[in-house]
């Protein structure tokens, strides 16, 4: 699937006239460059029946100009198999423009061998689908960026942060480095954090009501201080520059989340 695929893009790439191409850069550098989000759950635009239920993407707003507006595609349940089947990738590939970003996370729900839905496995499947929107974004001069998936909290009986998502996030540091595209390592960074944190601190980052007890999706604080990972790993990579953001070492009030109500 994915041999043939990438044949079409590079074909695609390969009929774009070098004036075109010229003139799309220079339009691009001239206007707001949206930052589209494919993704899971962990990420996604929330409601109001599912308040206080938070995604990442949420907030990234926060920390990013207002020329630097996001596009928030990602869909709960989700993994980068179902996202492309159910034509949500080229939805995005529609509306994509030169000089858009398309920062892409998946895993959580590849991992679900139960599901021929949704499982892909790492260093096939799942790296094939991850392609699709490499070559999907470059064919429209967009930038395509991975992030390995954000951690779920787990802990062990002595209070260590465990990792939850196998060889997902390896499959997909191989594939950025192969395919020479940026990698926002969301995974090592959010462990690390839950670490510092600890087995209770951390309970107030996830949904955790009096109802339940999520340690897979956030809260406010959680998906803001999530979002903060992912805009300082956009910097690192030099993916954004420091004028596209804002706010990075600012307390950000919970009260600038709100879940509006879903929409037929």
């Amino acid at each position: 699937m994915s041999i043939s695929r990438r044949q079409i893009t590079s074909a695609a790439l390969a009929a774009v006239p070098l004036a075109f191409a010229a003139t799309g850069t220079a339009q691009a550098a001239s206007r707001h460059r949206t930052v589209w989000i494919a993704g899971d759950s962990t990420a996604a635009q929330k409601y109001a029946d599912a308040a206080p239920e938070t995604g990442w993407g949420m907030a990234l707003p926060f920390f990013l100009h207002k020329d630097r507006p996001v596009a928030n595609h990602a869909v709960n349940g989700r993994s980068s198999k179902s996202f492309v089947d159910e034509g949500r990738l080229d939805a995005i590939l529609a509306a994509i423009r030169p000089g858009d970003f398309l920062l892409v996370q998946f895993g959580h729900n590849d991992e679900k061998s139960a599901d021929p839905t949704r499982y892909t496995e790492p260093w096939t499947t799942y790296q094939d689908h991850l392609r699709l929107y490499i070559d999907g974004a470059r064919a429209h001069g967009a930038r395509p960026v991975l992030a390995t998936s954000v951690e779920r909290r787990k802990f062990d009986a002595a209070g260590n942060a465990l990792p939850t998502h196998g060889d997902y996030p390896a499959a997909m540091r191989a594939l950025a480095q192969e395919e020479g595209v940026a990698l926002l390592d969301i995974q090592a960074l959010s462990l690390a954090l839950w670490q510092r944190l600890g087995v209770e601190e951390t309970k107030t980052y996830f949904n955790w009501t009096a109802t339940e007890q999520d340690n897979t999706h956030f809260n406010p604080p959680g998906a803001i201080a999530v979002a903060r990972l992912v805009v300082r790993e956009l910097l690192r990579t030099r993916v954004l520059r420091p004028q596209d953001v804002r706010r990075l070492d600012d307390e950000i009030p919970v009260s600038w989340i709100t879940w509006p109500e879903a929409t037929a």
